[in-house]
């Protein structure tokens, strides 16, 4: 059947939960295996010929990298049938290709589609990122605040002490001043290792996770993809585009941005309706990693909607052939 040329995100959703748990079932091979190039490569392709199943004229916004650096899922490239409505596509085949090849926690598939034009189309470059749960007054924290005023005007909005706020944070060196600076409010810090789409979801379920909020810097395109979950689940996020040197400016002009310094609120990352699919692939804080039984492979996944604010959690079984 031809989907209706609208974005029918009912429809939709369950094909893009297809999607995520193809990219899931390609990687489970190499978990643990020390070869992060062959992870990613097996959850692309397996991403790719799902994708191109669904009836739908999708463009990839949110990609492997620029046609000449990445051989599938590249930014701008077209998939789908063709038939049914045009859509963005923003995806991580494979968030935490370390975590992956070192069997640790918290590695993800993911994608995110919205109708045509809606996506943030963020260059590869770094972003700053700010996040929280739902919950709270607008601009409660924002990214021209200190992070010690952040934590402070946090605690202030939920009634607790500074030292009752939880922080996740992207463990690098260029992070150290602001942990250190964090550390003196006396708020505890889970450090991550990668996957810093997982770590900004954290704050979305405060109660399950322990995470109040995200702050640091990290892959812009990443950001994109958090937003557009937090925009399902609820919670507020900012990013600002970080630039190292002229090629990364380039890329930004390229993918049509033209104020530098714009800091974007989640529902500018995202200014339509989108649903988001994440497949575990290594036990995490979100969803379950890849279990191994005899002749089946079970997953988790959570598939959401913002349309609705409907968060379900699937388990798929599937044996192995």
């Amino acid at each position: 059947m031809t989907l209706p040329l609208d974005f029918n995100d009912r429809m939709l959703s369950l094909g893009l939960a297809r999607v995520s748990e193809a990219a899931a079932h390609a990687s489970a091979l190499w978990i643990g295996r020390g070869d992060e190039k062959a992870a990613d490569q097996a959850a692309v392709n397996a991403m790719r010929d799902q994708l191109n199943m669904l009836d739908i004229k999708g463009v990839v916004v949110i990609g492997e990298g620029e046609r000449d650096e990445a051989p599938m899922l590249f930014i701008g490239e077209e998939v789908g049938t063709g038939n049914g409505p045009d859509v963005d596509i923003a995806l991580d085949p494979l968030e935490g290709t370390t975590l992956t090849a070192k069997d640790m926690p918290n590695a993800l598939t993911v994608i995110a589609m919205a109708p045509r034009g809606t996506l943030l189309h963020a260059p590869d470059v770094y972003m700053d990122k700010l996040a929280i749960g739902p919950g709270y007054a607008k601009d409660v924290v924002s990214l021209e605040m200190y992070p010690t005023e952040r934590v402070a005007a946090l605690a202030a909005a939920k009634g607790c002490k500074m030292s009752d706020i939880a922080l996740c944070v992207l463990e690098r060196p260029r992070h150290e001043e602001m942990i250190a600076e964090l550390r003196e409010t006396g708020a505890s810090i889970r450090l991550i290792t990668d996957g810093d789409v997982a770590g900004v979801i954290h704050c979305a379920e405060a109660d399950i996770t322990g995470i109040d909020m995200y702050m640091g810097s990290g892959g812009a395109p990443e950001g994109v993809l958090a937003a557009a979950a937090l925009k399902c689940m609820g919670g507020q996020m900012w990013g600002k585009l970080m630039f190292r040197n002229d090629d990364e400016r380039g890329r930004a002009t390229k993918a049509g941005i033209t104020n530098f310094d714009r800091i974007y609120a989640r529902d500018e990352m995202c200014t339509g309706d989108v649903i988001f699919a994440a497949t575990g692939v290594t036990d995490g804080s979100i969803v379950q990693g890849i279990k191994r039984e005899p002749g089946y492979l079970t997953t988790e996944t959570i598939l959401m909607r913002s349309k609705t604010g409907s968060v379900r959690r699937m388990i798929y079984r599937n044996p192995i052939k």
